[in-house]
């Protein structure tokens, strides 16, 4: 899973800007973009996002895990 494209998609799903999400992390506009462009995050990130989004990213790694990807790169 691209965690940052799903991040976007889920922002998108919500209906929130980009600037809401910056505001909502603490950080500039261009950081959320940067973001989404990244294939993976800290963990501490992933939760702060995931939290603020009312969203299980981890839910969604796990299952890609447990269903073969685990074993990609």
């Amino acid at each position: 899973m691209h965690v940052g494209k799903k991040i976007k998609e889920v922002l998108e799903q919500r209906h929130k800007p980009v600037t809401w999400l910056a505001r909502e992390i603490d950080c500039e506009r261009t950081n959320v973009y940067n973001i989404f462009s990244r294939k993976d995050i800290s963990t501490g990130l992933l939760l702060k996002i995931g939290t603020i989004l009312d969203y299980d990213f981890f839910k969604d790694l796990s299952e890609e895990y447990f269903k073969g990807g685990k074993s990609k790169k």
